[in-house]
């Protein structure tokens, strides 16, 4: 092979390589536009937990969709037994999250109205409102723990269930059995 015939080789190799380059980089391929669409919100919503108890036939926690009054949750419970004592009971209450129903059987109520003095309060307390004079007519409950119970709320926010009572200091599982049917969780 000749001088001449590689030189013209090499040049016309390199060209090519060059060429190939050029190409290469210049290319870009056809722009697409992705659109991400979100999915819609979800039509149903969560539902709620409510604690129905007291004279029904099955105490417990239910899952019940949102907008659901008391009528519900009795209902979703079994009913009502013989001995409960119905016209106590709000039946068209709005139910939300975290909500205890607690059914009084005949005579529970009539006892429970006698005895304010006692400490005991004759209608049902809103945990999330009340004020520590509120709070003291809860049994067990004196100037201390009620402020405990208020300055606890104030920090932490709502008490959704006698659960989140159970984290204030100086209540225990004895006192939030006796306060279950007497707290309302809104």
């Amino acid at each position: 092979m000749s001088e001449r015939f590689r030189d013209a080789l090499f040049i016309l190799l390199s060209s090519a390589i060059v060429l190939g380059l050029i190409v290469l980089l210049s290319y870009q391929p056809p722009s697409v536009t992705i659109t991400l669409v979100p999915p819609p919100p979800s039509a149903t919503p969560l539902p709620i937990r409510v604690h129905v108890g007291g004279a029904v036939q099955a105490p417990a926690i239910y899952d019940l969709p949102q907008g659901s009054r008391v009528e519900d949750a009795i209902l979703a419970a079994g009913g009502l037994l013989p001995e409960a004592e119905s016209a106590t009971l709000n039946w068209a209450r709005l139910l939300s999250d975290g909500d205890q129903v607690y059914v009084w059987r005949r005579g529970e109520a009539g006892l429970l109205a006698t005895r304010p003095a006692s400490g005991t309060p004759a209608r049902q307390i809103r945990i999330n409102t009340a004020s520590e004079q509120e709070l003291q007519q809860l049994p067990g409950v004196g100037p201390a723990l009620a402020r405990e119970i208020v300055a606890y709320r104030q920090q932490h926010g709502r008490f959704r269930s006698l659960s989140d009572l159970d984290n204030v200091k100086g209540v225990g599982a004895a006192r939030l059995t006796q306060w279950a049917p007497l707290l309302i969780f809104d």
